[in-house]
């Protein structure tokens, strides 16, 4: 059950966080990793624990921003089987205090990184008969959320796309799917709370955490395991669905 094995995945932003966690998950289930990273030091960290554990990885250095690195890469990586776009960012402010700056970054990394990923890596999914797809989104497309206009915006922007790719490739044997996760206990959370919160990281961390109906954060490694099953055979019947990923923050709060 749920074995990747002879399967090649591409994980964007698989340096840390979820996307360390995927990655690390997809290696141990038999998966080939690539990892596309900004961040080459942690892309490398990653690579050596899947290799200490017994794993196959393999880094790139790719601002998925920028069209023709993502072009570049996806070409010297050739045939894979799934694809987890999982690389963005994450911005607080509102409608007034967002500058335009701010609101183009995390668009370009979030929905046009999405954009870039998608566009090439569909054509080769035609070609070779199928493949699976699955988009990080975020409960912040499913509700509102205070101080987080663009975030919002670019993750709202991430289910839409998921939509529309599951719609327009059914037909071709391509599945795609986004995960939506409140929060989750990553490196960003411990340098968010450390920047805002000098002193107060542990009151903080305890308030951000009684949000979720469930009491806690989630672990990377929760998300993980759903993104295991929505990109193995198991799930195969799975295509245009987002799946919340919680601790009831949706539905338990309204």
């Amino acid at each position: 059950m749920l074995s990747l094995k002879n399967k090649i995945a591409i994980v964007t932003g698989g340096g840390s966080g979820i996307g360390r966690a995927i990655a690390t998950l997809f290696a141990k289930q038999g998966a080939v990793v690539h990892i596309i990273e900004l961040n080459e030091s942690a892309a490398k960290d990653a690579v050596e624990q899947i290799h200490t554990e017994g794993g196959h990885a393999m880094t790139h250095s790719c601002n998925v921003a920028i069209q023709n690195e993502v072009k570049t890469v996806f070409e010297r990586i050739g045939q894979f089987d799934i694809l987890v776009n999982n690389a963005g960012i994450a911005h607080v402010g509102n409608v007034e205090n967002t500058s335009e700056t701010d609101f183009e970054r995390v668009f370009n990394v979030n929905v046009k990184g999405v954009y870039n990923c998608l566009h090439c890596a569909v054509p080769q999914f035609k070609q070779n008969g199928g493949g699976v797809i699955l988009n990080m989104a975020s409960v912040a497309a499913l509700v509102g959320l205070n101080d987080r206009l663009a975030y919002s915006m670019s993750k709202g922007a991430v289910m839409a796309m998921t939509m529309a790719t599951a719609k327009d490739y059914v037909q071709n044997n391509i599945r795609c799917n986004s995960i939506s996760p409140a929060r989750v206990h990553t490196p960003f959370v411990d340098g968010f709370l450390a920047k805002n919160y000098p002193g107060k990281e542990a009151e903080m961390f305890e308030n951000l955490s009684k949000t979720q109906p469930i009491g806690r954060m989630g672990k990377p490694e929760e998300i993980a395991n759903l993104a295991l099953f929505l990109c193995s055979e198991e799930a195969a019947f799975i295509t245009g669905c987002d799946y919340p990923i919680d601790g009831g923050f949706v539905k338990l709060n309204t």
